[in-house]
């Protein structure tokens, strides 16, 4: 990693976020600065839609880095995470030199695995030499992915090297800037924690929320963005199965704006509330006296 690209200080690292449209808490913004200037992975925990993938895109820009991204799902394995070989066209180039009389067996083992039949997925690419600079890995919800590909990714983070039995080891010249974020939908094992430095981002303050929504819907009102803050922080207030995060705020204050709504009512929170809770259930926790008591919180004045 070239230190020459990064930022000098937390201040530094601070101002670089918030010039792409990342308003970030001083703590997030010292816990990033340390881990490009360590060399180690960051590891964000929180909320759905906090903005913890947000970082890794905007890490990506702001240092001019290739973003790579291994989103995690249950039944990840190696074949989809790190490489698989091109079957395929091995199989027609072993056809091909059967029917030319090539009986060198050897040879041949050798040939079909050549690297221009590695088929390199998101952790090998990870390791490959760019001009620009080490990229930035984004291993987006790990605890979506099993424990044994969790053990995998632990021994890849010690080294940041891959063991291709065929080819040989692939090291990273310089090691990327990795991302990690998590759900919690479990717990992610100590060995692997202690492998990064942590935060935990958690719903930003409302004086925060209201600066992040007149960055990124610049054609709200004054009083309109007011309001979905108050209204979206007090519902965080809620037992919900899934309170609304950033994302969802932002995703509402757009949908207001594009229906020129001017102020919350209980019409326009009715006709719009899909766009801020994604269960029924909770959909229906807002309605009648709740939806009164939550809207006159947001549309009073004081």
């Amino acid at each position: 990693m070239n230190a020459s690209t990064l930022p000098k200080s937390v201040d530094a690292m601070l101002e670089l976020l918030t010039s792409h449209g990342y308003l970030a808490e001083r703590s997030l913004a010292t816990v990033t600065y340390l881990s490009l200037r360590m060399g180690r992975p960051l590891f964000l925990e929180g909320e759905a839609g906090v903005g913890k993938t947000e970082i890794a895109k905007v890490l990506s820009a702001a240092l001019g880095r290739k973003l790579i991204r291994l989103q995690c799902y249950e039944g990840l394995d190696v074949a989809s995470a790190v490489y698989e070989w091109n079957s395929a066209a091995q199989m027609i180039a072993i056809r091909l030199a059967e029917a030319g009389g090539d009986t060198d067996r050897e040879q041949l083992a050798s040939d079909i695995f050549a690297e221009r039949y590695l088929i390199k997925r998101p952790l090998l690419q990870a390791l490959e030499p760019d001009i620009a600079g080490a990229p930035v890995l984004l291993i987006d919800e790990l605890d979506r992915a099993d424990e044994a590909f969790e053990a995998y990714l632990l021994e890849i983070l010690s080294d940041f090297q891959v063991t291709i039995p065929e080819l040989g080891t692939v090291k990273a010249p310089q090691p990327p800037i990795v991302i990690i974020t998590s759900n919690r939908t479990r717990e992610i094992h100590d060995a692997l924690k202690r492998r990064c430095l942590y935060h935990w981002v958690d719903y930003p303050s409302a004086e925060r929320e209201l600066a992040i929504v007149k960055s990124r819907v610049p054609g709200i009102s004054a009083k309109l963005s007011q309001q979905v803050v108050r209204f979206v922080q007090a519902l965080r207030d809620q037992d919900f199965y899934k309170s609304p995060g950033v994302a969802e705020t932002l995703d509402w204050a757009t949908a207001l704006t594009e229906l020129d709504a001017r102020s919350l009512t209980p019409q326009v929170v009715g006709d719009t509330i899909g766009a801020l809770l994604k269960y029924q259930d909770d959909i229906a926790r807002v309605q009648g006296d709740a939806l009164q008591k939550v809207l006159k919180e947001a549309t009073s004045e004081s």
